[in-house]
């Protein structure tokens, strides 16, 4: 049963990853582009944590706490460089 709900899920995040796609390319704003690109860093994590249940193996969990804090922090930069055209100050 838990290997149904496994192929779900990495159905299901695989999908959104694809929808994401699609408001990164055609995103009306350059906002939206940002939230996009922080979302499929999200589902790529779920990913990975879900490739690691799928697997056993516990190197995929410190792999996705890796990229939850390059993501984090890559968002926080990409913004403010948008808000004030400058990272560091």
């Amino acid at each position: 049963m838990i290997g149904v709900a496994l192929h779900f899920a990495l159905g299901c995040v695989a999908l959104a990853l694809l929808f994401n796609g699609w408001r990164l390319l055609r995103g009306p704003s350059l906002g939206d582009r940002i939230m996009a690109l922080d979302t499929m860093v999200i589902n790529a994590i779920a990913l990975i944590v879900l490739i690691g249940i799928a697997g056993g193996n516990d190197t995929y969990f410190e792999a996705a706490l890796l990229l939850a804090m390059v993501g984090f922090v890559s968002t926080i930069a990409y913004c403010k460089f948008i808000l004030r055209g400058d990272i560091v100050e």
